[in-house]
């Protein structure tokens, strides 16, 4: 029995979430979503709640769908109502950022600018040239576009420059000391 399965998905007012068959489809004022329930997982909309029901109780995976699927629904409602935001930061000397057009130069002490094409469904703000927001309604998308820019130059561990999440804690080595005889 999957215990976040269970729970019933309340639709806000600005939301209009349609299910026909294994079809889910989320519209809200962020924009428009949908997904496939496996097999073993259907739908049900009642008087603005949704509810995920696993159809093949007994086997294993059929438990781990049911959650998952009723997580990937419970986001999509969440995104196109509300939205989800990642923030980066970039620490080092001469590290910096900025939007230009529909890109982002990252400036991050290799010989060239690294140019990134921002996604159409996706926002990324920049502010201080040192704090990067990227906004969007679908959050797989958001954790994979702000993953792509971080893995251009991760935090190093040991002066700790690099583009991080915001607040992530990086472990810090101690660097060589010079031996004496």
């Amino acid at each position: 029995m999957s215990r976040i399965g269970l729970r019933p998905i309340t639709i806000p007012e600005k939301v209009k979430v349609t299910v026909d068959g294994s079809v889910v489809k989320v519209e809200g004022p962020r924009g428009k979503m949908e997904h496939t329930l496996p097999s073993v997982i259907s739908a049900s909309l009642d008087k603005g709640v949704l509810t995920v029901k696993n159809n093949a109780a007994g086997q294993k995976k059929s438990k781990a769908l049911h959650g998952l699927s009723r997580s990937l629904v419970a986001n999509m409602v969440e995104g196109v109502s509300k939205g989800f935001q990642t923030k980066l930061e970039i620490q080092g000397v001469g590290f910096k950022a900025a939007v230009q057009g529909s890109q982002l130069n990252l400036s991050l002490g290799f010989s060239h600018p690294v140019l990134y094409d921002i996604p159409a469904d996706i926002k990324i703000t920049v502010t201080d040239n040192v704090n990067v927001s990227v906004e969007g309604f679908d959050k797989q998308r958001v954790g994979a576009v702000a993953a792509d820019i971080r893995r251009y130059y991760p935090p190093e561990p040991y002066k700790g420059k690099g583009v991080r999440y915001a607040g992530e804690k990086i472990i810090r080595k101690e660097g060589k000391t010079a031996q004496g005889k």
